[in-house]
């Protein structure tokens, strides 16, 4: 594990110039609670008012999110940061009602979306595996599946499906996603977001294995000026602990840590 910092000391910089900072953060896990159907997730409001406040004070706030973009704004009800979905391969910015789609993705969603019409079948649906679509992503969620094992081996063949016809496939927290194989992930959406104008420093805060990308992309892009946080939980990657610089318990951890930016 990484020497672990005090998060106040952490900080600091940000609060010091929060006109050249940024604050990004994952949605699932981080800002809201993990739920069993990911449609029911929401974002505590106490935890909402004070991205709203941030988004008044920081250079750029921001939610990097495997949601779709659009799916993401609708979820935290805030229009005044920036989103980026579906790993990095959309971009909505602040105050806008365009989602970018990066290009090179795009092009896959007529193949993404017949694969996902033929794994989804009767004997998929009845373990319990609920599929979600988000353009050129699908995913398979398992999380509250009666006989976790059976839903697992059931998402396990999809998966081998789909790696034997080139996709890419992705797990995260009882979640399988099927992309296109094109470089992609939140580090590629943090660079696409920044690069107009980097701030000198910022904060991105994550709860799982999707989010280590985003620590090397916010890392790649900051140098010194990174500050990568992760959520414990009672899932919470090792990987994840290790590369960060401290750890927050849960969203209530991490919306503490945005009333410690506001300070």
């Amino acid at each position: 594990m990484r020497a672990q910092v005090a998060i106040g000391e952490l900080l600091e910089p940000l609060r010091a110039d929060p006109a050249c900072a940024a604050v990004l953060l994952d949605i699932d896990g981080t800002l809201a609670p993990i739920v069993r159907h990911a449609s029911d997730a929401t974002v505590p409001e106490p935890t909402r008012l004070r991205l709203v406040e941030l988004a008044k004070r920081y250079a750029v706030v921001a939610c990097v999110s495997g949601r779709a973009a659009a799916v993401a704004r609708q979820i935290v009800s805030i229009g005044s940061i920036a989103y980026v979905g579906n790993h990095g391969c959309e971009l909505l910015r602040a105050g806008s009602t365009e989602t970018i789609v990066d290009p090179r993705v795009a092009a896959w969603t007529p193949r993404i979306t017949a694969f996902a019409d033929a794994a989804d079948t009767v004997a998929l649906q009845k373990v319990r595996v609920r599929r979600e679509d988000k353009g050129p992503i699908v995913a398979f969620h398992w999380r509250g599946a009666p006989n976790e094992a059976d839903a697992l081996a059931a998402v396990e063949q999809v998966e081998t499906a789909a790696q034997a016809i080139g996709f890419e496939t992705r797990r995260g927290r009882k979640v399988l996603e099927i992309q296109p194989p094109v470089p992609i992930g939140k580090g590629h959406g943090i660079h696409w977001l920044l690069a107009d104008d980097p701030p000198v420093n910022g904060v991105y805060v994550g709860d799982d294995t999707t989010d280590l990308d985003a620590f090397v992309g916010l890392r790649e892009v900051l140098g010194d000026g990174a500050v990568c946080i992760g959520v414990r939980s009672d899932e919470t990657p090792e990987e994840l602990e290790e590369a960060a610089d401290a750890l927050v318990d849960g969203p209530e951890g991490v919306s503490a840590l945005l009333g410690e930016l506001l300070r």
